[in-house]
């Protein structure tokens, strides 16, 4: 099996769409992901660096992610919207929503924290895959 490589313009492109995903996610979500954390926006809140540092980590993770997606879908051959769905799919269910799972029943997070942050997770991936999908090679 051939890699059939990465354009790279949409890796660009889907993190940004993911980072999108996530403003637009935890906007809607927000009052009740607080509520799952057990936290007021006062607590969570910082100034500065410290303030704008979730977003920076944020954006890398999602740039990060999009180039693993990229190189996953263009290792299987598959750089479809079609492809790009199902491997995200794939993704989600086999890495992220497994050890989210693990990590907030050993932390004690609420099943509504998880719910919440795991469909960011799978909108984001969804979202890069489409993307990375219809830009193709």
């Amino acid at each position: 099996m051939a890699f059939a490589g990465a354009n790279y313009f949409a890796v660009v492109v889907a993190a940004l769409a993911g980072f999108g995903v996530g403003a637009i996610w935890y906007t809607v979500f927000g009052k009740a992901w607080l509520d799952a954390l057990g936290k007021t926006e006062e607590d969570i809140k910082g100034s500065g660096v410290a303030q704008a540092m979730p977003f920076v980590i944020a954006l890398v993770a999602d740039l990060v992610m999009a180039i693993m997606l990229a190189g996953l879908m263009g290792h299987l051959g598959n750089v479809t919207i079609r492809g790009g769905l199902i491997s995200a799919l794939f993704v989600w269910i086999g890495f992220v929503i497994t050890t989210m799972g693990v990590n907030h029943a050993f932390s004690g997070a609420s099943t509504k924290l998880t719910a919440i942050d795991g469909g960011h997770w799978l909108a984001v991936l969804l979202v890069m895959g489409a993307i990375i999908g219809a830009f193709g090679v």
